[in-house]
């Protein structure tokens, strides 16, 4: 039988219970899920049977860079953080601001770091030649942008208000709407990849990949704050969220650490 959107809530609400039963028991809090999460039924297929394979750098400490990708600063360019002007018409949808700023644990900014971004159009279509949602392509949107953190540590982008999407975790799935954050550092092999959400979205509370992250304090990080301040009248709404990469507030990441 298909699994239903109450079963996975009553997934959901059992890994919650449990979570919260371990650290009344002493365990720590944890900020970031667990890669064998069952109500999220893929991430459990993903889930690593052996051990990680260690790479010995004793030698030679450069060689895992040696074998990825570089990034130089003069490939970014003066509009890569305007997903709404990457081609020649106005792309559909509600144009919104997202800014904020990458922090360390201390809450030090951490200037001229890569940060990229991609996202469903508003209708929660990827533009990409996998994706299985029957809804409208729009031409003038790709749905990709990047952009550096200045000295203060703080991004910005121009967008469009991404659409949910059903998705074939359990019958009747919707992924709320969200945008897809990666943060580079200072090499590929440090790169860590998160999800950014929206404020008042009802489909919070049903998503399994947003209630992996059990601990609610560590949930809520990962919701925007609607900023009136970063608003362009006339033009936009405006979205204010920080990433915090490591300490007892950092912002979740998909791979863990």
């Amino acid at each position: 039988m298909a699994l239903t959107q109450q079963d996975i809530d009553q997934e959901i609400a059992a890994e919650r219970a449990a979570y919260e039963e371990r650290v009344a028991g002493g365990a720590p809090v944890e900020h970031h899920p667990r890669r064998d999460y069952a109500p999220y039924r893929s991430s459990v297929l993903r889930h690593p049977q052996r051990p990680l394979v260690a790479v010995d750098t004793a030698q030679d400490p450069d060689m895992v860079e040696l074998h990825s990708p570089a990034f130089g600063e003069r490939d970014i360019t003066g509009t890569d953080n305007d997903l709404t002007r990457h081609h020649r018409g106005d792309p559909l949808g509600e144009r919104i601001t997202v800014s904020g700023r990458l922090l360390d644990r201390s809450g030090r900014p951490v200037p001229r770091q890569l940060i990229e971004i991609w996202q469903a159009n508003s209708a929660g279509r990827y533009a990409h030649q996998r994706e299985q949602h029957d809804a409208p392509l729009d031409p003038n949107f790709t749905g990709f942008g990047r952009t550096l953190t200045d000295a203060e540590g703080r991004y910005h982008f121009t967008t469009i208000q991404p659409g949910p999407y059903p998705w074939r975790n359990h019958v009747n799935a919707w992924r709320p709407a969200h945008i897809h954050f990666s943060v580079f550092g200072t090499a590929f092999t440090q790169r860590l990849v998160t999800q950014m959400y929206f404020p008042g979205d009802p489909l919070l509370p049903y998503d399994p990949i947003l209630q992996s992250v059990t601990d609610d304090a560590a949930r809520q990080r990962l919701v925007a704050a609607y900023d009136h301040g970063l608003s362009v009248p006339e033009f936009s709404l405006g979205y204010h969220w920080d990433i915090v990469l490591d300490g007892p507030v950092a912002t979740w990441t998909e791979e863990g650490r």
